[in-house]
């Protein structure tokens, strides 16, 4: 699946990724490949991006919300909130 992560600032990240967690309104939440279409708020908290392997993606690592992690295949943002929209195989978050 597709996704971007978009701030006021920028366009933060954007690639093809095999599954994406999320802090949602009622508790964290996972989207995988081919998930129902959904709207949620999304909470103070951590996005966690399982990369597709050899996958490209544009990560603009001057945002605060990036961190860095050990492991290859995963990258993390914090937010604190946001909107996600899931349809059609691409995910897009409006992060603050």
């Amino acid at each position: 699946m597709y996704l971007e992560i978009v701030t006021p600032e920028a366009v933060v990240f954007k690639a093809e990724v095999t599954a994406v967690k999320v802090p949602g309104h009622d508790g964290e939440f996972q989207m995988l490949n081919n998930h129902a279409p959904i709207v949620s708020t999304l909470v103070k908290g951590e996005v966690k991006i399982k990369l597709t392997s050899g996958g490209k993606n544009e990560v603009k690592t001057s945002s605060d919300l990036f961190r860095e992690t050990s492991e290859a295949d995963t990258t993390y943002f914090h937010i604190k909130g946001g909107v996600l929209e899931m349809k059609d195989n691409k995910a897009i978050i409006l992060a603050d």
